[in-house]
């Protein structure tokens, strides 16, 4: 489901005057107040707050890489350090490049700055009343990189997977029906047998015809390779749970480029993964790090003991003297062979400068920062849609979940849920969080986080959190509880308003028209990342975010060459 994705400390501080609406949500009652709610009862109950942090330096004054030793006629102090690297952004992407770049590559001149109080990005983990849950992306396919990661956070021992053999829902024609997993392709029931057919000849290339010479949309792909019961079916709800986007606007060869490269190379499908096959054979991968855990067996998803918020605290803790919370970003300048980067601290006004600049912030905050000296660029990052999505967390007794969703102990197995649009269900899907991971709900209860919004609702930001909580729970009580189930326990409402970046047709030419554009006015040091660029997928941005550093660290390198000649 939605990644792609920390403790609440929310303080009553103006320096939470952010970079402009980056990614900050608009929070509906429990999560900024701190209170589990029942519907069914006024009386609010106070969750403890968790205990302070340590305190850790939130300007240039505190670290010895660099310090403000002289005031401009504005009064803005100047850093006494000329950076190798500033990363714009403390999100999963940007502290991933830090890491890496200490790490892998022994860069450690480096900054990694971040406009809020707290680092993670949309990645919002909350605890309360024997509860854990999500407010942002919820798990991770626990590829390489994201183990890779976890192990150089030192995390790797938090892990937690969810059961691979846990079914997945799709809700069709009243009735979920579990997703093809495996020796159950052919007779599960979510599609018909001629479906299942035209889907298997297409797939071999007897009926998928020629690839167009234009851009295809994912309902295109899909509906003539596979056709379309497929996209109907399975294609059209997993763009909802990934992207919260509109299938006939996400671009096939933009959001789901392994999968289009198949046909691209292969005239088909089944002969693009032959021929990966074959390719790899022939050259195989460097051997896996021994470090890293076994990989997980089957279609699993993962996170961490205490929810996602592990993995960017620990990042944090391991860069701390290269982060910087509270730091707003008001200018960016090429000054000669470097850049001079302006920040609003809670210190006042600190000037900076760096070889190098890595962008990860969203793509309309980096827009606002260059238009005034890269118009082009600015105006192709501008053009990029975020839509709102609402995360709504509702906890029911395991007595209100309908007997044929349990099985013989009287748990509910499943990863979660997917909602065609055309089937009446506002809720774009529902992962049942408490099913998934240990520890996520107090005995008894069944803890369900509901996805709602997207690119095809985006009046969810005119909504009230009533009015959020009651349409959840009507389409809950549609599919999985009895009808005398009691009103719901509200657990968390969050509405992000700019929350997940459409890959939609045309993304690629974009991206590629803003670092023409930042190349053309000479700014070859400053780098563009982040999910826009990398993807939602949480494993897509570690994976982007050690390639961001090893493209840094290049080019670093390259430019010492060239001075020394």
């Amino acid at each position: 489901m939605l990644t792609s994705h920390a403790t609440n400390i929310y303080a009553n501080s103006k320096a939470r005057l952010q970079i402009r609406e980056i990614a900050r949500p608009t929070v509906t009652g429990v999560s900024r107040s701190g209170v589990l709610q029942d519907v069914a009862s006024p009386l609010p109950r106070q969750i403890p707050r968790p205990a302070q942090r340590a305190a850790r330096p939130t300007s240039a004054t505190a670290t010895s890489s660099g310090v403000p030793t002289a005031d401009s006629a504005r009064g803005t102090k100047i850093v006494d350090n000329v950076y190798d690297v500033i990363v714009v952004g403390g999100g999963l992407s940007g502290l991933v490049t830090g890491q890496a770049l200490s790490a892998q590559h022994g860069v450690n001149n480096f900054l990694v700055t971040e406009a809020r109080e707290r680092v993670g990005g949309n990645i919002t983990s909350m605890s309360g009343d024997g509860y854990v849950w999500e407010e942002g992306p919820n798990s991770f396919q626990p590829n390489d990189s994201m183990l890779q990661v976890a192990v150089d956070a030192g995390v790797e021992k938090d892990l937690v997977l969810g059961d691979p053999k846990a079914p997945r829902f799709v809700y069709w024609q009243n009735k979920l029906r579990p997703v093809p997993s495996g020796p159950d392709a052919l007779t599960f029931d979510l599609m018909s047998l001629p479906g299942k057919i035209r889907a298997g000849l297409g797939a071999i290339g007897l009926i998928n015809g020629a690839m167009p010479n234009f851009e295809e949309s994912v309902e295109q792909f899909i509906r003539r390779n596979l056709g379309d019961e497929v996209f109907e079916r399975l294609i059209e709800p997993f763009c909802s749970g990934v992207y919260a986007g509109d299938p006939s606007k996400l671009s096939m060869k933009a959001a789901f480029n392994r999968i289009w490269i198949l046909e691209k190379d292969g005239s088909s499908l089944v002969g693009g993964a032959l021929k990966l096959f074959q390719e790899r054979r022939k050259n195989p991968p460097p051997p896996r790090d021994p470090r890293l855990p076994p990989k997980p067996k089957g279609q699993t998803v993962g996170s961490f003991r205490l929810g996602l918020k592990m993995l960017p605290e620990a990042i944090e803790r391991r860069i701390k003297d290269q982060v910087r919370v509270n730091w707003k970003l008001v200018s960016l300048t090429r000054d000669g062979d470097r850049y001079s980067l302006v920040y609003d601290t809670p210190e006042g006004r600190v000037q900076c400068y760096s070889r190098a600049v890595a962008l990860t912030a969203p793509s309309y905050v980096v827009a606002d920062l260059i238009k005034a000296e890269v118009p082009a660029a600015a105006e192709a990052l501008s053009s990029f849609d975020y839509p709102p999505v609402g995360a709504v967390t509702l906890s029911y007794p395991l007595s209100a979940i309908r007997d044929d969703r349990k099985d013989a102990q009287g748990n509910v197995p499943g990863f979660g849920q997917l909602h065609p649009r055309s089937q009446g269900v506002t809720t774009l899907g529902t992962i049942y969080s408490s099913s998934l991971f240990p520890g996520r709900a107090p005995p008894g209860h069944m803890l369900l986080l509901n996805y709602i919004g997207g690119a095809t609702n985006r009046g969810i930001v005119n909504q009230t959190q009533e009015q959020l909580v009651a349409q959840v729970d009507k389409d809950l009580r549609l599919m999985v509880l009895k009808p005398d189930a009691p009103a719901p326990r509200v657990v968390g409402v969050r509405v992000w308003p700019r929350a997940i970046p459409q890959f939609n047709i045309g993304h690629l030419e974009l991206l590629d028209k803003a670092r023409g554009a930042l190349e053309a006015k000479g700014w070859n040091g400053v780098f563009l990342g982040g999910n826009y660029v990398s993807g939602v997928a949480l494993g897509k941005v570690v994976e982007y975010g050690y390639e961001s550093a090893a493209k840094l660290a290049k080019h670093l390198t390259a430019a010492q060459k060239q001075v020394a000649v």
